[in-house]
């Protein structure tokens, strides 16, 4: 069973900028892909951007252009570099990580906050 431990939110003014971190834990980690989901209270987790232990990426809506994912696969580790952070990107940010057993159901980080003050 795979854990994941989420770091790196925090409290910005606008514009600035946070490195959310994201660690699979785990006797065996075989990662086939990683990535990150936002969700504000009242509402569905939204995908943020997900890459591939070879490292290819996709972005969905929040943060794009601004937003760029990486992953460290002998560290077992999934980054989200956040910069330009705006208010609408406040919210708790999940991580998930997805076995090379798709069949495996994915394994979801604790969340960690993010807010952005204007």
């Amino acid at each position: 069973q795979v854990q994941l431990v989420e770091s790196g939110g925090g409290s910005v003014q606008a514009g600035e900028t946070l490195r959310l971190s994201c660690e699979a834990r785990g006797s065996k980690v075989k990662i086939n892909h990683m990535g990150w989901y936002h969700q504000v209270p009242g509402e569905e987790r939204e995908f943020v951007a997900s890459i591939t232990k070879g490292g290819a990426t996709n972005y969905g809506h929040p943060g794009k252009g601004r937003f760029t994912i990486s992953i460290d696969t002998a560290k077992n580790t999934v980054y989200l570099q956040m910069n330009d952070l705006q208010p609408e990107d406040t919210g708790v940010y999940f991580c998930y990580f997805q076995s090379v057993i798709i069949t495996s159901p994915p394994s979801w980080g604790q969340g960690t906050q993010v807010t952005v003050s204007s």
